[in-house]
């Protein structure tokens, strides 16, 4: 087993953190959930959450502005709490050091994959361990040290429960890296600041940062001299111990509070990454500590922070530039303020009961399901007997369910029994010629529905129909008079989908534990055209076969047993497509089509 490395030094102090004095830091800011775990935010959040705690250390942060799936959430920094809006749900929230050159520092998140095949981050000292092993090729990892009863397999990117065997994928992702920080704390802010002493942090990272530093304040200073002709320039120097202006109104990037120095359009034109004529000192003389000077003056009041436009911005900014240069502020502590994105259209103007009309060709207007009992079909034998053929002499491969070798026995034996089925034999599926031991195929059906359905693990074949475990609820349909944008002479077709929450039954993954349901009723849209009234009706076939929800850990908020989305995706944005849940979408029929195929949903469903 590997000792903990890289964990955050978590020094609480009036309620915010801060790292210790000169140190570059990764500030992950995270939240405790219902079972003891601290759980991080995504880099954006924590860039936008550090952005609003430079204006004001005591406000409160919308996390709908970055996240549009975080709309309910808000984080007061007062009182260091998450608050829910519509449900009113308060959860304690930390900002949280790591290390610059662990995984959040380099912007790499390890995830796994649950029930509902969607992807969840694990938490960060986790996440900082598993990327250490891998960067140092460690085979696998023993991740009990940390308290976890789970191995991690490298050859595989498995993750293997060491008492149930359960394996579940898991993936190493890029993404923005986390913000940095630097230990000293500007004088203005209201948190205790320790003495100011001992020389900066040579490290190359802290010199990079300082040096994106120097140039940032050179390019606000030059733009302050076109600006301000007749402006005081200061300067100071990074060898110093202070690394902040420290003097009156010295806000956390050397500004007053909320002001800061808006950079004229064309200053970083696609070719060039600063400014014309803009020096920038401290670049390349990296290996040489303490030898850059940075230019900064104070600047006049009233002058609004810098701007970063939205990412997919067209202008005289180069999005990625634009984007590049804000998180290089925002390292550099300089103001940025993130412009405010347009509110996303999410429902249509109302429409009054008797303008609600049938769909036309589609039977009735609302399905429901009861909770219905399974129906005692085979036994998990027979079921899996079906779809095979034995194979007599297999391959030298692995089977990827248990990942020994086809020619051994399979994982699972003395773990499962079963009559009649031995440990070495292998099976082939019929359609798609997959092979597997029986006895995982056993496994594997018998931790899923048991619905008399098979799905082949690699390639997604069904055999049967599948079904799945979504809870009782309702479905309704229905034409309203209005058109979805790029449908304009077409009016639209408006599902409700409303489930409440209740008891897991035993397909769920906590039977007898209570589930939630957030958000319902849903409302989703689709074009009243052709092709539109096919994928509805698809749509109450998924639904009758229990496949468009599922209980499992919401993606968005960290939740575990409650309801989710189950891979067929929907349009839950009416009049925009800020969130990709909207329209305009040329390619979202074609693509739910796939992915009610994927399901086993297809067309020839409709004629039987």
């Amino acid at each position: 087993s590997m000792a903990r490395q890289g964990s955050g030094a978590m020094l609480a102090s009036g309620g915010l953190g801060f790292p210790p004095q000169n140190l570059a830091r990764v500030v992950v800011w995270e939240w405790l959930n219902e079972h003891g775990r601290w759980r991080p935010y995504s880099a954006a959040v924590c860039h936008h959450i550090e952005n609003v705690l430079k204006e004001d250390a005591r406000g409160s942060v919308v996390l709908g502005q970055v996240d549009v799936q975080l709309a309910p959430y808000v984080i007061d920094l007062q009182s260091m709490h998450q608050f829910r809006q519509d449900t009113g749900t308060m959860r304690p929230v930390r900002r949280n050091f790591y290390d610059p050159s662990s995984a959040p520092g380099k912007g790499i998140v390890w995830e796994w994959e649950n029930d509902n095949s969607s992807w969840t981050p694990y938490d960060m000292d986790i996440c900082i361990t598993i990327q250490n092993a891998y960067e140092k090729q460690h085979p696998w990892l023993d991740l009990s040290s940390l308290g976890f009863c789970y191995l991690i397999y490298f050859s595989s990117m498995s993750q293997m429960n060491r008492q149930t065997q359960r394996k579940r994928r898991l993936r190493r992702r890029m993404d923005l890296a986390y913000p940095l920080t630097m230990g000293s704390i500007p004088k203005s802010q209201s948190w205790p600041v320790g003495s100011n002493t001992g020389t900066p942090c040579s490290c190359p990272q802290c010199l990079l940062v300082n040096s994106t530093r120097a140039a940032s304040n050179a390019i606000l200073a030059s733009q302050r001299r076109k600006l301000y002709p007749g402006a005081v320039r200061q300067s100071s120097t990074f060898a110093g111990a202070t690394l902040w202006p420290v003097g009156p109104g010295a806000g956390m990037g050397g500004t007053a509070k909320g002001e800061g120095l808006r950079v004229p359009p064309g200053a970083f034109s696609p070719g060039q990454s600063v400014a014309a004529g803009a020096p920038l000192p401290g670049l390349n003389n990296l290996n040489q500590p303490g030898t850059q000077r940075g230019a900064r003056a104070t600047v006049p009041p009233g002058v609004p922070a810098l701007p970063v436009k939205n990412l997919n911005s067209t202008g005289p900014v180069h999005p990625a530039l634009a984007g590049m240069t804000g998180i290089l502020m925002c390292a550099a502590g300089l103001p940025v303020c993130l412009t405010r994105a347009p509110k996303p259209i999410l429902h249509p103007p109302p429409v009054s009961k008797s303008d609600i009309k049938p769909v036309p060709g589609v039977n009735g207007i609302c399905r429901k399901t009861k909770k219905k009992h399974l129906k005692k079909s085979k036994t998990p034998e027979d079921v899996v007997r079906r779809y095979i053929q034995k194979v007599k002499n297999p391959p030298d491969e692995d089977c990827t369910i248990c990942m020994e070798r086809l020619v051994t026995s399979s994982g699972y034996e003395g773990v499962l029994s079963h009559r009649g089925i031995k440990a070495e034999l292998v099976g082939k599926l019929g359609k798609c010629g997959h092979m597997y031991h029986l006895l995982c195929l056993l496994a594997m059906y018998n931790n899923g529905n048991k619905d008399g359905s098979l799905q082949c693990p690699t390639c997604k074949a069904i055999y049967g129909e599948k079904t799945g475990t979504q809870p009782p609820g309702k479905m309704e349909f229905h034409l309203i008079p209005h058109s979805l944008p790029g449908y304009t002479d077409s009016k639209t077709i408006r599902i409700v989908y409303d489930i409440p929450t209740g008891i897991q039954g035993p397909e769920h993954p906590n039977p007898g534990k209570r589930f939630t349901a957030r958000g319902f009723p849903r409302h989703c849209y689709l074009p009243d055209n052709e092709k539109g009234r096919k994928v509805l009706k698809l749509l109450i076939v998924a639904w009758d076969r229990r496949l468009i929800f599922t209980i499992g850990t919401s993606n968005t908020t960290g939740e575990s047993d409650t309801v989710v989305w189950n891979e067929i995706h929907h349009k839950t944005e009416f009049g925009s497509n800020l969130t990709g849940h909207g329209y305009p979408d040329p390619n979202y029929l074609d693509n739910v089509l796939a992915e009610l195929l994927a399901q086993g949903v297809s067309e020839a469903t409709l004629k039987d």
